[in-house]
């Protein structure tokens, strides 16, 4: 008796889940296919980014690669700078690196379970589920902050989210909700109620359509759930940058797949001491990463043509005019600076 009550309440939530998305989900281009690429390619630009923001990538990025066939025989430039403006340039290479996976180990083939995506560069648990469910009809939940927020709110569940242990637990309270048919349905509701109507704050209670089985608003108590204790303190980095320039050009490198901005264009980090007196301007730029505070030290240095592509060949530098900048991928605040000198420039 007691588990046909469990499963009759199951039945019951996950019905009013369902019939809310099914009228009141959101249009998105990857949700008019079951192409497993597609629904990939959707959900690592989603991982760091609004759907706004969003949405003209992805199209970009499907018309220029619109096959994993097309994306594998890319060159690691061209993936970068059709990633341009999205940040989070790993994603970009393990995509990248992940296409290699497919069509060289799969023969062009995605994997179709769950443990199995796991298996591709980049994609992790929460993404090997998002396509499973959606593509292959597995039936796993996508847990990602909008599952966590979502059913810590409706069961008042107090487990602490930032705890190693917390997929593990809420995979398990989460599955038997998780539909035999279409689970993708259900992990794309999840994400839009997350996104939409739960929402981490201010959440619109009012028009939730499972509000009456929501613990934490019957006891008005939505704010406090999730419960997140740890929180991962962002560190401070100091950098020097060096923008040399002579009338029509300037000088930039591409980055090793160390530290941060990973196979990014950068300016010069550094220049010979006698050039100091060849610094015509300063600027100090302050930029947020997800978990550094970077304090950019940006200095405009002028040299003249001989000494210019000389230092260009002995450190290796391209060199580059300010319209052709436009065809690299730098990041975010070399970019800006690059725009601003581009408009002096011309």
């Amino acid at each position: 008796m007691k588990n046909n009550i469990e499963k009759a309440l199951f039945v019951k939530l996950t019905w009013k889940i369902i019939s809310w998305y099914l009228f009141h989900g959101r249009k998105l281009p990857w949700r008019e296919t079951k192409d497993p690429y597609k629904i990939w390619i959707s959900e690592i630009i989603l991982q760091q980014t609004r759907v706004t923001q969003g949405m003209q990538h992805y199209l970009n990025f499907i018309e220029r690669f619109p096959t994993v066939e097309d994306l594998h025989n890319a060159s690691n430039d061209e993936v970068m700078l059709y990633w341009k403006g999205l940040g989070y340039y790993s994603r970009a290479l393990n995509l990248h690196a992940a296409s290699h996976q497919i069509v060289e180990e799969y023969q062009g083939e995605f994997p179709t379970s769950f443990l199995d995506l796991q298996q591709l560069k980049g994609v992790g648990k929460y993404t090997a589920a998002a396509i499973a469910s959606i593509c292959f009809q597995e039936k796993v939940p996508a847990i990602d902050g909008n599952f966590y927020r979502f059913f810590s709110r409706i069961f008042a569940d107090g487990f602490d989210i930032s705890s190693p242990k917390a997929y593990s637990y809420f995979y398990e309270l989460i599955l038997p909700y998780v539909p035999e048919i279409e689970p993708g349905d259900f992990n794309q509701a999840i994400m839009d109620l997350g996104a939409t109507i739960c929402k981490p704050k201010n959440p619109e209670c009012e028009i939730c359509p499972v509000k009456e089985d929501c613990l934490a608003s019957q006891i008005g108590k939505v704010d406090a759930y999730p419960v997140k204790t740890k929180k991962v303190k962002a560190q401070d980095l100091d950098l020097t940058y060096y923008l040399i320039k002579n009338k029509e050009y300037f000088l930039a490198r591409k980055r090793g797949d160390d530290f941060i901005w990973k196979n990014l264009y950068e300016l010069a980090p550094s220049i010979p001491d006698d050039w100091q007196d060849n610094i015509v301007s300063y600027k100090n730029i302050k930029h947020k990463l997800t978990h550094k505070n970077l304090n950019i030290d940006l200095y405009v240095v002028e040299i003249e043509d001989e000494d210019f592509h000389q230092f260009a060949k002995d450190a290796s530098y391209i060199i580059m005019t300010w319209e052709e900048s436009h065809q690299f991928s730098f990041p975010k605040p070399l970019e800006m600076v690059l725009e601003l000198y581009s408009e002096v420039e011309n």
